[in-house]
């Protein structure tokens, strides 16, 4: 479906949980990346400048890494600060979801993946509530963004 539905203490949770970990977004968004790109070597293929790069300590360093770590969770910041505006949540959502889709060819299952990462470092950090207050929203993007590639004919 196309509405959500966050309580308003589902939302205050969430967004709570959410800070702490947007705190330091660069950093903790580098870690996110690098994590899926050394458990999930497949995903680097995605990115040309990141294939050559094996170490982790030297995709930590990389510009293009730290870079492209900084726009996943600016994203997920502006969809986190609109999870009580449905509209205004798809209109992060959808055009992410359709360049994605059609421009980049990123299979869909990496979504859930990186959320996953996300929320697994959120409970190495901050604890089980933290996760806990945040898996909804990543079980709404990911839903939303396979919706985006349904619709698109992937």
């Amino acid at each position: 479906s196309s509405t959500m539905s966050f309580s308003e203490a589902e939302v205050q949770g969430a967004r709570g949980a959410w800070e702490k970990i947007y705190v330091d977004a660069e950093d903790n968004a580098t870690t996110v990346l690098v994590r899926m790109f050394t458990e999930h070597p497949d995903t680097k293929s995605y990115f040309t400048h990141f294939k050559g790069m094996d170490s982790a300590e030297e995709m930590k360093q990389s510009d293009q890494v730290r870079g492209h770590g900084k726009k996943v969770f600016t994203a997920i910041n502006d969809m986190v600060q609109h999870l009580d505006n449905s509209e205004a949540f798809l209109g992060i959502v959808n055009p992410l979801g359709k360049t994605h889709a059609t421009q980049l060819k990123i299979d869909p299952k990496n979504f859930r993946i990186i959320c996953d990462i996300i929320l697994q470092l959120m409970e190495e950090k901050f604890g089980g509530d933290c996760k806990a207050s945040f898996e909804k929203v990543t079980n709404e993007i990911c839903t939303h963004l396979n919706n985006v590639y349904k619709e698109v004919g992937w």
